[in-house]
């Protein structure tokens, strides 16, 4: 990766990138066969040696590892390929991307001067915000390592997602994601205020509400992200989706360890209210506006308020699939339920029509 506190890595990563498949072509077609990556082979090897954000993958091979370390920064080179390309197709851009992208050496700086653009105000400035950015991304590993997963998550899983650099741009989600991570290893060292601080700006500016002490895994899809609430003792996985509007939070009757634990894999709706401490278990589906009060068997779709299982699901990662549209004997399921449960109480009325 590109721009890491490792002082021992090229400083030209484009440099190092060009010379690795040169080598590689030298091997495999002789010294006098010219070796280069076009663009369509340079996307399709993102796809390759980034599969755990692939669709349907959620396992990087140790074969495939090894191809990212000689490789160097796939993700960060094609976020600069296309910003030259967007450039080139709408020259008014030019200056803004230029800004946010070409002038920067790696992708730490530029989402750095990103996430401090938008989160300005009068009393912190733009300035200030990049230092604070920077400094903790160029010396945490395990942050370089998330916004490259996330990246590739919207990429990948959100069809109105055009591109790496779009990705890196504009979704208010990956921007107040990657804010939490900062202000989340700020709060670990101890800098309580300033981590408040930046979750304040994260939830006036893009109406996220991620309090800095919650602990949020890589590979992160937040869609859309309007309206999400995540709490303090609060635990996602790896590899989940979140929709719009989904809510981690307490009941109210507890201290302490009081917040969701959301498993691996996991693909929550939008809407969803999920409260107290209790375990959605890893591949779980929880479907648009459920109320859930109880643990989530793994793999198992939930639904309703309460939210009840109606079903299992195949994929390992629903979260990846991005599948969680229902099908006809889904509804009638969830209905017939519904208005059994109504019948027995005397609230349901017969009907003449029994179909749903």
């Amino acid at each position: 990766m590109a721009c890491l506190s490792d002082h021992n890595w090229p400083a030209s990563l484009s440099n190092q990138l060009t010379d690795c498949v040169s080598r590689r072509g030298e091997q495999e077609h002789g010294a006098d066969t010219p070796a280069f990556f076009s663009a369509d082979s340079m996307k399709f090897g993102i796809e390759r040696v980034f599969p755990v954000y692939a669709m349907g993958s959620s396992k990087p091979s140790a074969s495939l590892t090894a191809v990212v370390s000689d490789l160097g920064d796939p993700i960060w080179d094609a976020v600069r390929e296309e910003a030259k390309l967007e450039a080139e197709k709408e020259p008014i851009l030019s200056s803004f991307l230029y800004a946010s992208i070409l002038s920067h050496d790696c992708l730490e700086q530029a989402l750095s001067f990103v996430l401090a653009n938008r989160l300005q105000n009068p009393t912190l400035l733009a300035t200030q915000l990049m230092d604070i950015f920077c400094d903790v991304m160029m010396h945490d590993r395990s942050i370089q390592h998330s916004i490259r997963l996330d990246l590739q998550a919207f990429k990948n899983r959100d069809p109105a997602c055009l591109s790496y650099s779009s990705a890196l741009l504009y979704p208010k989600g990956y921007h107040s994601l990657q804010v939490h991570r900062v202000a989340h290893t700020l709060w670990n060292r101890g800098r309580i205020v300033l981590a408040l601080a930046l979750q304040s700006r994260i939830s006036e500016v893009f109406g996220v509400d991620i309090h800095p002490a919650a602990k949020i895994g890589d590979g992160i899809l937040l869609d859309h992200a309007t309206g999400v609430v995540i709490g303090e003792t609060a635990v996602v996985g790896n590899r989940v989706s979140l929709m719009h509007g989904v809510t981690l939070g307490g009941t109210g009757k507890e201290v302490g360890d009081r917040h969701p634990k959301v498993g691996d894999g996991a693909l929550i709706g939008a809407s969803t209210t999920i409260l107290g401490n209790i375990k959605i278990g890893k591949g779980a589906v929880v479907a648009a506006g459920s109320l859930v009060l109880k643990d989530v068997p793994p793999h198992s779709m939930v639904a309703g308020i309460p939210a009840k299982v109606i079903g299992y699901v195949a994929e390992q990662d629903p979260s990846l699939t991005m599948k969680h549209d229902a099908t006809k004997d889904f509804f009638e399921h969830v209905a017939g339920s519904t208005c059994r449960d109504a019948k027995a109480t005397g609230q349901c009325p017969e009907s003449k029509d029994s179909r749903l």
